[in-house]
């Protein structure tokens, strides 16, 4: 009997993102790029010596940062690894902009990826900022032909605490860049569905595979890098062997997850609100790499394109 298929993914968020999410302006001009000149080479390190492939959701504009970090997408890109859609500018209110700004923002990302690795291999995935699409951000990945979305996050717990420090912060007269995503999408499946393009939420007919970022069963709690990271060794094992009793697990990270707090000189103003950050990143590759070792007992490592296409030919859906 095969595997099931795991697919470990990785947005590469820019730290702007995050100093947008915790309303702090826009970092220092020495530490705007670190995710892509410091995290993503640890990335591609980690990943030749766990011996699997990951699908990276990237973001348009940081193409442009360093010829470095070129270089070592199109390494990856060449050792099996996907480059996935991440928008061009990484919007948090996506899905409030106009239906032509969200169509410039895929295809702005999508087409600096072809010029980056090449038309064969050009995007067929996509994920929101912010972990949502709605009816608008369907149609435009349907116009570019895209296989599949992997927005979905249904985990009320995450939305309710995100909810939380954003109400706080607003009392202390500071707003955060993050936005809320419609509640309906907390009621999306949790296993991959093909879905509805006008409520991308439920199941349809539709030319779009869904592919949930991972969520606990029953209370729906997180199963992504950033709980691995910070949470006890008893706590991350119980994640994983609940996880894997599922058909299918999509382990999300980001780049930040391989980001040295004291290494990368990031500056304690966005280290003290990240608890992430306060993890030294040889620590956290360890708790990944014990992670992945266990998940490698059940699941067999694809990018999110493989998983797409097998789950799509196998009749998952």
């Amino acid at each position: 009997m095969s595997k099931k298929l795991c697919v470990l993914s990785v947005d590469l968020d820019p730290l702007s993102a995050y100093y947008e999410i915790h309303g702090l302006g826009d970092p220092p001009r020495q530490v705007k790029h670190t995710i892509m000149k410091n995290a993503l080479p640890r990335f591609e390190e980690a990943l030749a010596e766990w011996g699997i492939p990951a699908t990276f959701f990237v973001v348009g504009r940081e193409l442009e940062s360093y010829e470095d970090t070129q270089a070592s997408l199109r390494r990856l890109a060449e050792s099996g690894c996907e480059l996935g859609n991440h928008t061009y500018n990484h919007p948090y209110e996506l899905c409030r902009l106009p239906e032509q700004v969200i169509e410039q923002e895929i295809r702005g990302a999508h087409e600096a990826i072809v010029d980056l690795i090449g038309p064969e291999r050009a995007p067929v995935g996509f994920r929101a900022p912010g972990y949502y699409i709605n009816e608008k951000v369907a149609r435009a990945l349907s116009n570019l032909d895209y296989s599949y979305d992997t927005s979905m996050f249904p985990s009320p717990p995450y939305y309710l605490a995100k909810a939380a420090v954003m109400g706080g912060m607003a009392l202390r007269g500071r707003r955060s860049g993050a936005v809320l995503s419609n509640p309906r999408c907390l009621t999306s499946p949790a296993d991959p569905y093909r879905l509805d393009p006008d409520r991308p939420w439920r199941r349809g007919q539709g030319p779009l595979i869904e592919l949930p970022v991972a969520v606990v069963p029953g209370l729906r709690l997180p199963a992504i890098g950033t709980m691995l990271a910070i949470a006890p060794e008893w706590l991350r094992k119980n994640v994983i062997k609940v996880m894997a009793r599922r058909p299918f697990f999509n382990l999300e990270m980001h780049g930040i997850d391989l980001s040295d707090a004291v290494a990368d000189m990031i500056p304690t103003e966005l280290a003290g609100r990240q608890p992430d950050l306060r993890v030294p990143y040889t620590k956290k590759r360890e708790r990944f790499r014990r992670c992945i070792d266990d998940l490698r007992e059940h699941f067999e490592f694809v990018t999110m394109r493989e998983a797409a296409t097998r789950l799509q030919r196998e009749g998952a859906l």
